[in-house]
């Protein structure tokens, strides 16, 4: 089995098991929630972990824009992160360099120290795999869950960007086989440089009353997430969803749905009604892509209307289907 623990596997084995129970926890574990929330003198410490094994290629870059992505989502400002990086028994020196280098330079493109970490080989793995810590501070935090009904929501830069640079990067060779254009191929692979949503959070955060990274599961289940977070009904208009020329193109060709496949690169913010055009026209004045793209209403809660489709339950990412 891939993909995300269960919801209820969650709730039954993990999220009552916290440890001890400390009143300077302001946020822990719970589901749809990006990262912790701990005071601290200084003000709020948020804290993300995030594990990374696919996109091979550029796995380094990715793990530190999939965990700052989190710390940013949730109202701070990503400043420290650690890392461990495990290794196939086989992987040689040159690997571990292409690893570290891309950590290194995507934490310096944030701003963020990389300040600790482990590093081993494995003889059990096929494949780098890498677990990210990111921490940072954020006044005031801001949840997954803290969508009303009246709430618009916003979508930032697209759906699936993520997810078309993973096609572009480890399927290259089958997209070719297809007859896919190799210019919208190497446009894919370029989206890994559109990852990092840390500008947008911080436009959004002043506006936001929640905010979500989506990730496995795509839009889909980022939605559901924030749904169920805030015990709301939400409503979105596919249509209103933008998706790039690569993304449909790629998506099509090896058969899986843009809206379920991993979605990094875009960030979901739920913000009043009175203060969607100015999210919005702040958005803009900063080059950032955004739209409007549902709205949280009155209805049963934890569900997610996609126009015609309706969801109670997380989905699984269709990604998985073509590693299987």
């Amino acid at each position: 089995m891939l993909g995300k623990v269960s919801p209820d596997d969650l709730a039954a084995h993990v999220f009552q098991r916290q440890g001890a129970d400390l009143e300077s926890v302001l946020q822990g574990p719970a589901y749809g929630e990006d990262a912790a929330a701990i005071e601290v003198p200084e003000g709020t410490l948020v804290v993300s972990s995030d594990p990374l094994w696919f996109a091979v290629d550029r796995v380094g870059t990715l793990g530190v824009h999939v965990a700052c992505n989190d710390v940013a989502a949730s109202g701070g400002d990503p400043t420290w992160m650690t890392n461990v990086v495990f290794l196939p028994a086989d992987a040689d020196s040159a690997t571990l360099e292409r690893i570290t280098t891309q950590i290194d330079e995507a934490a310096e493109s944030i701003g963020v120290a990389v300040v600790g970490g482990h590093s081993e080989y494995n003889q059990q793995l096929d494949r780098p795999l890498l677990m990210m810590t990111c921490m940072g501070m954020g006044d005031p935090y801001v949840p997954t869950g803290g969508a009303s009904p009246g709430d618009e929501l916003i979508l930032t830069q697209g759906a699936a960007i993520e997810g078309t640079a993973i096609l572009a990067s480890d399927f290259e060779s089958e997209l070719r086989e297809k007859g896919v254009d190799p210019a919208l191929i190497a446009d894919g692979v370029s989206f890994f440089e559109d990852i990092g949503v840390t500008d947008d959070a911080a436009v959004l955060r002043s506006f936001a009353t929640g905010m979500h990274d989506p990730t496995e599961g795509g839009l889909i289940d980022a939605l559901l997430e924030m749904a169920s977070a805030s015990d709301a009904s939400i409503e979105v208009d596919p249509d209103a969803v933008p998706i790039r020329e690569a993304t449909a193109v790629l998506t099509d060709a090896m058969g899986v749905d843009p809206f379920r496949i991993f979605g990094s690169g875009a960030l979901l913010a739920t913000v009043s009604a009175a203060d969607l055009d100015d999210a919005l026209a702040a958005l803009q004045a900063a080059g950032i892509e955004a739209a409007h793209i549902g709205s949280v209403v009155e209805g049963t809660p934890s569900t997610l209307t996609l126009g015609e489709r309706v969801f109670t339950e997380p989905v699984r990412d269709d990604m998985y289907q073509l590693w299987e």
